[in-house]
């Protein structure tokens, strides 16, 4: 059997060309067009997902919110259909809680093992190898898995049960939203105070309280924004509403948790404003 990957973008591209490094058949499918002819001339396979899925032993899924790995799993051309029994799907991207448990026992019920394994390392770490996988799902599952994953990930963290996984990059990306928030408004008070915010950096650097993440998130949106607001709009439109999707799924698995997070609420409301320095 081979291994399969749907999602070809930043993330999912060079994800899937690491996985070529197996030394099996590897097929690939995305919406665009381009990337999979560059994993097609790579030496991946492709074919659209109700014909990959009978192929594959492992299909990893890396695509935007829930409703794009519902698309993929159900409906008669979907993969809980089409998938043979006691195969396994790997969610990679960053969904809801709720979502990951219901995958999970829509599996079961078809005898198919689907977990949730999102990952931390942005496009870089997908490049060189070195991300970091949260798997939530049996042990023995991840085991039969833990190749695969290794092609692309330094770290691979079983975090517990079927959404354990998302659970913890939830909580990872929680943090990384408030970190830039921080960020940004520590920028903001050093320029009102007549600082050079450079120098914010170097004691950041030296104490350890400026992570890279937050100097590389207030370095590229300074670069964009001496380019004009169209330019920061562009750039980083797409981040601002990746973070209010995980955002929002952070504050739905504590509602169903019976937790208050009010700072998260608070970040989540004003998260396009740190992003696209909108009043």
């Amino acid at each position: 059997m081979s291994v399969g990957f749907i999602g070809l973008g930043n993330i999912g591209k060079p994800m899937a060309k690491r996985l070529l490094r197996l030394g099996e058949p590897v097929w690939v499918y995305d919406v665009a067009q381009a990337p999979v002819d560059e994993l097609v001339g790579l030496g991946a396979r492709t074919a659209a997902p109700a014909l990959l899925a009978g192929e594959c032993r492992v299909v990893g899924l890396c695509v935007r919110d829930d409703r794009d790995v519902d698309a993929l799993l159900q409906g008669e051309d979907g993969l809980l259909r089409r998938m043979a029994a006691d195969s396994v799907i790997a969610v990679h991207s960053t969904v809801t809680h709720e979502g990951a448990l219901r995958w999970a026992r829509e599996g079961a019920a078809r005898g198919i093992h689907v977990i949730d394994a999102p990952i931390s390392g942005g496009a870089a770490g997908a490049e060189a190898g070195t991300l970091a996988y949260m798997v939530g799902g049996e042990a023995a599952v991840l085991e039969r898995c833990r190749a695969v994953f290794a092609c692309s990930g330094s770290s691979i963290i079983h975090a517990g049960p079927v959404g354990a996984g998302i659970a913890l990059k939830l909580c990872n990306n929680l943090m990384t939203y408030a970190a830039f928030a921080a960020m940004h408004e520590a920028d903001a008070l050093a320029r009102a105070g007549g600082l050079d915010p450079r120098l914010l950096i170097q004691v950041g650097r030296a104490n350890g309280v400026v992570t890279p993440q937050m100097e590389a998130f207030i370095g590229n949106r300074a670069a964009l924004e001496a380019q004009g607001a169209q330019a920061l709009q562009q750039g980083f439109a797409p981040f601002a509403a990746l973070a209010r999707k995980d955002l929002a799924a952070a504050l739905a698995s504590a509602a169903q948790l019976g937790l208050r997070l009010p700072e998260t609420a608070h970040l989540a409301q004003n998260i396009e404003s740190i992003f696209l320095l909108r009043p």
